[in-house]
C-alpha cells in the first residue's frame, strides 16, 4: 500500500510536469474498462511490478482525442488532436486476481469548442505488458452527451506498433459518409490490418493474411506423414486459411513446418481472434492440448491393460452407467501429469478410479435401451440427427452414378424393384381416402397397402442417402493403404404415411477393375429383424453410418462451416473498417473461429491427428474434402436453395408460408432451420436497407467492393471463376450474401456440431471406422456371427482405443462454454443508429418466438421425428442454450 501511494504521488507529479494531468476549465471526463493480464500468471507478476515502476517514471497509458469535425492540415488533414491524458491512479486501482475481471480507470481530457466532437481516440500503452481494452466512455461531451467506444482489443506496448492504436466511437459510417477528419485514420487502420504479406508474424501482431493449407503434413518426420498442399491448384482446391508465417519444413519447401506440444497454442492467430481470457475458454484449449498430450496416452495404457476390444454392448454401456476400473499403478503413473480437474472432466473418476463418461442422450432413457438400433431411428437421424444435410429425393430408379465415364464404368446401382417393392407401404390418409372414394378405379387390397416403384417415384416418396460417388474414387486406396475396410454405399428410404422414413434397401459396393476402367461389385441388403440376417442388416446400417460419420466430420462440419468461413473472417478485417455497417453486422459471427481452426490444424485434422486415426478415410481425409470442395457452391449454402437442390422442397421456399412445399413435412432440421433462416434474412434486410437506400450505393462503396472481390479472388480463389457468385451490384446481392454468411457461422454449425455427443458419443450408433468387411456365408466369420454376433460387431467396427478417443473428442466439441454468445446477442452500445437497434430487438423477439414454437413441436405426438423412440428432442436449432453438453443453442459464431 505504501508503494502504491508513493507511485501515485510520483506519477501525479510527473504528470503535472509533462502536462498529462493538467487541469482545464473545459474538461471531458471518461471511464476506461481494462482487463489486465492475469496476475496469477508468473510472467504477469513481473510485468505488473515493471508497469508500476514505469508509472513512477511517467511512462503511463495515455489517450488522445481525435476530432471528428475539424481536420488539421499539419496532421495530413487528419482530425485535430487533443492534448495527452493519462489513465488516473493506475497503481492505486484494485487489480482482480481472477482472469476476466475488469479494472475501471478514470481519465480527464482538455477540450475547447474549436476542437469539436471527438470521433476517435489514440491510445498508447507505455507499459511493458499488454492489456485487454474493453470500452472507453466519454461523459457530457458538449453538443453530444455520452460517447461510447466499444474496443474489445488487446493493446500491446506502444513500441510494438508502427502506428499507435486508434479506436473509433460507435458511430457507423459508409466510406463516403465518414467525416473528412477521420478518413485518414480509417484508411491507415485497414493498412495496418492487411500487413505487407512478408515477415514473421508474432504474438500481438494484428495482421490478417491468407495462406494455403500447407501445414497439415509433417514430412520431416517421415514420408508417411507428408500430405498434399490443399488450395492453389485444380487438383486440390480449398478455401484459404490465415497465414501463420512459420518457416518451411526441411524436407519439403512447399510444406510449412509444425509446432509441437506444448507449444501448439503459440501458432499465430491475430491476437483479437484468440479465445477470450476466461477460465473456461482457456480450459477448452487446454483440454484439446491435454487430450493429445496426456489423455490419449492414458487411454492407450488402459487398452494395453485390458482386452483390446469391446465384446458386447454391455461393455460399452458400462463406460457410461457403471464405469470400468482403472488400475492403481496406471493412475499413479499419470497423476502427476494430469490436473485433477481434467481427470474429473474426462473420466468422472468419482474417487473410485473408474473410467466413466457422461451418458449420451441417445441411451439416457432406459425404458427402451435398444431404441437406437431400430430402422425408424436410423431414418430419423437423417432428418434430426447430427448430419441431417444429405438425404435427397430419389428421382430415378435404380440410382445412377455421376462419376466420370472415362475413368469409371458400371457404377449405377444394382438395386431392383423386387428388392424394395414389398416394403413400399404406408399410404397417406389422403391417398387412402382418394382410393376408397374413387369408384371408377379398380383397386386390389394390396394397392391400398403397397405401391410399386413407379408410383413411389411419381408421388415423391422415395429418398436416398448416397455415399457412393464421394467414396468410390478413394475406396481402393483406403482399403489397401489404411486400417479401414469399407464400402461405398447407397441407402434407399420410403416416406411412410406417418411421416417417418423406412429404410428399404442398402447397397454396399467395392471397386473392381474392368480393363482400364474402374467398375464396382454391388451387394444389396434388405431389412431383417431376427437371427443372423437381422445382424447382417444391422452391420449394413453400421457401414452406412461409417461413411456418414466421415462425411459429417470432414465435409458437413469441417469444410462447409469451419474452413469456408475463415476467408470471410480474414477479408472482413482486411477490407471493411470497424465503423463500416457490414463489419458491424458480421463481426460477432467470427468470434474465436480462426483460433479454433488453428487448433484443429494442429491437433485434429493434421497428419496422424485425431481425425486420421479414428475416421474411415484415414490419411486421405482432408484430401477427400478437397475433392468435394470442387462442387461447393456459396449460393447452395442458403437453406431454401439447399432444400430445393436436394429435392426436399417441391419448388422455391420464399417465406414460411411455403413450408407446405416440404415433401417431408416432419423434417426437424428443415422446419426449424427455415424459421431461423427467415428470421436472419429479415434482420439482415432491415439492417442493410437502412444504410443502402439504392443499388447504386452498393456499387459505389469501395470497401464493400474490395471485400467481395478479395473473397472471391483470394479467400475462395480456387472458385473465383464460378458463375454463381453474386455480383454485389445491388442490395439483394448484399442481403443474400450476408444472410448466408451468418447462417453458416451460426445455425448451420450448431446443427452439425452440438449433437455430436448425443448421437456419436454412443459410438455403436455412429461408428467412425470399419476394420473388416461384411461376413459372407460359408466363412468362419459368418459362423462366428451366428454364435456371438455382438463380439463380431465390435471386431468389425472401431477398436476400443479408437472408440474411446472419439468419445473424448466429441464430448469436448459438444460443450457450450460459459461465455457463449448466442444468436442475436450483441455487445451493449454497438451502434448509435436507432433503426438497426430496433431491428436487432425485433430479431431477438422473433428468436424467442421460435424457441416457443420448437418446444411446442417437440411435445406434439403427431410429429414422430421430433423426438423419436430414443426420446431425444430436436433442440439443436433452439436459439439459446445451456452450459455444457446440452444439445441446445445456436452460438453466434464457430467457436469450438
Amino acid at each position: 500500500m505504501i508503494l502504491g501511494n508513493l507511485a501515485s504521488s510520483v506519477g501525479n507529479v510527473v504528470g503535472d510536469i509533462t502536462g498529462l494531468n493538467k487541469p482545464s476549465k473545459n474538461t471531458i471526463t471518461g471511464s476506461v474498462v481494462i482487463v489486465k493480464k492475469n496476475v496469477l500468471d508468473f510472467t504477469a507478476v513481473h510485468s505488473t511490478v515493471a508497469d508500476s515502476l514505469f508509472e513512477l517514471l511517467g511512462n503511463q497509458v495515455s489517450l488522445q482525442l481525435v476530432s471528428a469535425e475539424n481536420p488539421d492540415p499539419a496532421n495530413e488533414n487528419g482530425g485535430k488532436l487533443g492534448k495527452l491524458a493519462a489513465l488516473e491512479y493506475w497503481n492505486l486501482t484494485y487489480t482482480p486476481l481472477l482472469a476476466g475481471d475488469d479494472s475501471l480507470y478514470k481519465v480527464s481530457f482538455e477540450w475547447d469548442e474549436e476542437f469539436g466532437i471527438p470521433g476517435a481516440i489514440i491510445l498508447r500503452n507505455n507499459h511493458t505488458a499488454e492489456f485487454f481494452l474493453k470500452t472507453i466512455t466519454l461523459e457530457n461531451v458538449p453538443g453530444e452527451g455520452r460517447i461510447h467506444f466499444v474496443c474489445n482489443s488487446w493493446v500491446y506496448p506502444d513500441r510494438r506498433y508502427k502506428k499507435p492504436r486508434i479506436f473509433f466511437s460507435n458511430k457507423t459510417y459508409l466510406p463516403h459518409e465518414t467525416p473528412a477528419a477521420l478518413r485518414k485514420y480509417r484508411e491507415e487502420e485497414l493498412q495496418v490490418l492487411r500487413g505487407d504479406g512478408t515477415g514473421q508474424l508474432k504474438t500481438g501482431d494484428r495482421v490478417y493474411d491468407y495462406a494455403l493449407y500447407n501445414d497439415l503434413g509433417d514430412p520431416d518426420k517421415g514420408a508417411d506423414l507428408a500430405r498434399p498442399v490443399l488450395g492453389g491448384s485444380a487438383q486440390y482446391p480449398y478455401p484459404r486459411r490465415g497465414r501463420t508465417s512459420r518457416p518451411p519444413s526441411k524436407t519439403d519447401p512447399k510444406t510449412e513446418s509444425r509446432l509441437f506440444l506444448p507449444n501448439i497454442l503459440n501458432v499465430y492467430v491475430p491476437r483479437d481472434e484468440q479465445f477470450a481470457h476466461l477460465k473456461l475458454s482457456d480450459f477448452i484449449a487446454y483440454n484439446l492440448k491435454g487430450l493429445v498430450n496426456q489423455i490419449i496416452p492414458l487411454l492407450e495404457a488402459f487398452v494395453n491393460y485390458t482386452p483390446n476390444e469391446f465384446d458386447s454392448f454391455k461393455d460399452v454401456d458400462n463406460l457410461f452407467f457403471n464405469g470400468l476400473p482403472l488400475p492403481t499403478d496406471l493412475i499413479n503413473q499419470v497423476a502427476n501429469n494430469i490436473p485433477l480437474e481434467m481427470m474429473g472432466e474426462f473420466f468422472r473418476s468419482d474417487g473410485q478410479q473408474l473410467l466413466k463418461f457422461p451418458v449420451p442422450k441417445l441411451i439416457e432413457d432406459r425404458s427402451n435401451p435398444f431404441a437406437w438400433r431400430t430402422d425408424e431411428e436410423f431414418g430419423r437421424e437423417m432428418l434430426a440427427g447430427l448430419n441431417p444435410l444429405l438425404i435427397q429425393l430419389l428421382k430415378e430408379f435404380p440410382p445412377v452414378s455421376n462419376l466420370d465415364p472415362q475413368v469409371y464404368v458400371n457404377q449405377d446401382s444394382s438395386i431392383t424393384k423386387q428388392d424394395i417393392e414389398y416394403n413400399l407401404d404406408g399410404l397417406t390418409v389422403e391417398e387412402v381416402i382418394y382410393f376408397i372414394f374413387n369408384i371408377f378405379s379398380y383397386l386390389s387390397i394390396s394397392s391400398l397397402t403397397n405401391m410399386d416403384v413407379a408410383q413411389a417415384l411419381s408421388r415423391k416418396r422415395l429418398f436416398i442417402l448416397d455415399h457412393h460417388d464421394t467414396i468410390m474414387p478413394y475406396l481402393q486406396t483406403i482399403n489397401e493403404y489404411t486400417e479401414a475396410k469399407t464400402y461405398a454405399s447407397r441407402t434407399i428410404l420410403f416416406l411412410r404415411g406417418d411421416g417417418t422414413l423406412k429404410s428399404v434397401a442398402i447397397e454396399l459396393s467395392l471397386p473392381k477393375m474392368e480393363e482400364d476402367k474402374i467398375g464396382c461389385v454391388n451387394k444389396v441388403y434388405t431389412p431383417a429383424e431376427h437371427g443372423v440376417e437381422g445382424w447382417i442388416w444391422m452391420l449394413a446400417k453400421a457401414f452406412v453410418n461409417v461413411n456418414d460419420s466421415g462425411h459429417h466430420q470432414l465435409v458437413s462440419h469441417w469444410l462447409n462451416t469451419h474452413a469456408v468461413i475463415e476467408p470471410f473472417v480474414i477479408a472482413t478485417n482486411r477490407q471493411l473498417s470497424v465503423v463500416h455497417p457490414i463489419y458491424k453486422l458480421l463481426h460477432p459471427h467470427f468470434r474465436d473461429t480462426m483460433t479454433i481452426n488453428a487448433l484443429a490444424r494442429e491437433l485434429l485434422i493434421n497428419a496422424n491427428g485425431i481425425i486420421e486415426r479414428t475416421f474411415c478415410p484415414g490419411k486421405y481425409s482432408l484430401e477427400m474434402s478437397s475433392v468435394i470442395y470442387k462442387s461447393w457452391n456459396f449460393m447452395d449454402q442458403a437453406l431454401p436453395n439447399d432444400l430445393k437442390k436436394r429435392g426436399i422442397a417441391d419448388g422455391d421456399i420464399k417465406s414460411l408460408d411455403d413450408l407446405d412445399r416440404l415433401l417431408i413435412k416432419d423434417y426437424p432440421y428443415a422446419v426449424d432451420g427455415l424459421k431461423i433462416w427467415f428470421a436472419i434474412e429479415k434482420w439482415v434486410r432491415d439492417y442493410c436497407s437502412f444504410y443502402y437506400k439504392t443499388d447504386e450505393m452498393v456499387q459505389r462503396d469501395p470497401e464493400l467492393q474490395a471485400w467481395w472481390k478479395e473473397l472471391r479472388e483470394v479467400g475462395h480463389g480456387d472458385k473465383k471463376d464460378e458463375p454463381w457468385w453474386p455480383k454485389m451490384q445491388n442490395l439483394e446481392d448484399l442481403i443474400q450474401s450476408c444472410t448466408i454468411i451468418i447462417w453458416i457461422a451460426s445455425a448451420l454449425h450448431a446443427a452439425v456440431n452440438y449433437g455430436q455427443y448425443a448421437y456419436g458419443g454412443y459410438f455403436p450408433n455412429r461408428p467412425t471406422l470399419s476394420r473388416r468387411f461384411m461376413p459372407e456365408k460359408g466363412t468362419p466369420e459368418y459362423a462366428e456371427l451366428e454364435k456371438n454376433p455382438e463380439k463380431v460387431f465390435f471386431r468389425i467396427m472401431s477398436s476400443q482405443l479408437q472408440s474411446l478417443i472419439v468419445i473424448t473428442v466429441v464430448e469436448t466439441l459438444s460443450n457450450h462454454a460459459s461465455d457463449e454468445v448466442y444468436l442475436g446477442q450483441r455487445t451493449p452500445n454497438w451502434t448509435t443508429d436507432a433503426v438497426p437497434l430496433q431491428a436487432s430487438d425485433a430479431f431477438n423477439r422473433r428468436l424467442a418466438e421460435i424457441e416457443g414454437e420448437i418446444l411446442k413441436m417437440n411435445i406434439d405426438k403427431k410429429l414422430k421425428n421430433r423426438v423419436g423412440q430414443v426420446n431425444v428432442p430436436y433442440n439443436l436449432l433452439h436459439p439459446t442454450g445451456e452450459i455444457g453438453i446440452s444439445g441446445k443453442g445456436i452460438p453466434n459464431s464457430i467457436s469450438i
